[in-house]
């Protein structure tokens, strides 16, 4: 069964969400992030997919008060990114009790930092983020396009012995329209053995179930939930299953 993740975004210490990873397009949610966390887990949800915006556009660690906060007041198995870019950043993210962390930018920009994180903490710490704009990925929070083909940079990483990918398109982000299941079916195509974490669109239960159908082992679900169109007890139910 695929494994549901909701995902809380960080700005200044709150749950924000952002569309299409447009900062001017951020609307607070909640000013206490631990209070969603205890939330998903009293749903029976396990896995949480938490952002530090401030971060990613600071190019540092930044909201770890509020990552330790969460995996000090939850069960949750938090994966932690946004703007982790050295070994300290990547020492306080483990040390406040993130599980795993996700690379993005640091994957493109300094790759042999990236290889090096995987090498010393695994593949099960360790999960690449790869983000596409039309088919190529984009890193700095959004706010940077590439030239890379989304498939190849995947692949690569597989090779340098990654597992675990979250691959989100930023058009649909937040957007309420629908996942890429067409993108999604051809990264499970092209790199076999790939576990690979949707994010993006999510926006009826139905969309869940059809990625589930298609063998993608993991969906990040935001917006949807917080704007009610998925139901946390939706989610209780079809884990119970």
């Amino acid at each position: 069964m695929i494994q549901v993740i909701p995902a809380i975004d960080i700005i200044d210490a709150k749950c924000v969400r952002l569309s299409q990873g447009d900062y001017n397009q951020k609307k607070v949610y909640n000013e206490n992030p631990v209070e969603v966390a205890k939330m998903f887990e009293d749903a029976g949800i396990s896995r949480l997919h938490l952002v530090d915006l401030d971060g990613a556009k600071q190019h540092h660690i930044v909201n770890y008060k509020v990552l330790e906060k969460i995996t000090s007041q939850t069960s949750l198995v938090v994966d932690f990114g946004g703007g982790l870019k050295s070994d300290d950043d990547l020492r306080i993210a483990f040390e406040c009790g993130a599980k795993m962390i996700t690379g993005g930018s640091i994957a493109v920009k300094n790759p042999s930092v990236f290889a090096s994180w995987i090498e010393k903490y695994g593949s099960e710490k360790i999960i690449l983020g790869a983000d596409a704009s039309n088919g190529k990925i984009a890193i700095t929070g959004w706010l940077e396009n590439t030239d890379l083909e989304l498939v190849d940079f995947i692949k690569n990483y597989q090779q340098k012995g990654i597992n675990k990918v979250i691959s989100t398109d930023i058009s649909k982000d937040g957007m309420l329209e629908g996942p890429s299941f067409d993108l999604y079916e051809k990264i499970l195509a092209e790199c076999p053995g790939v576990h690979l974490i949707a994010s993006g669109g999510v926006s009826v239960f139905s969309d869940i179930e059809k990625l589930d159908k298609m063998n993608v082992p993991g969906v990040i679900v935001g917006k949807a939930l917080y704007e009610g169109k998925i139901q946390l007890k939706e989610i209780s139910s079809y884990l119970s299953k």
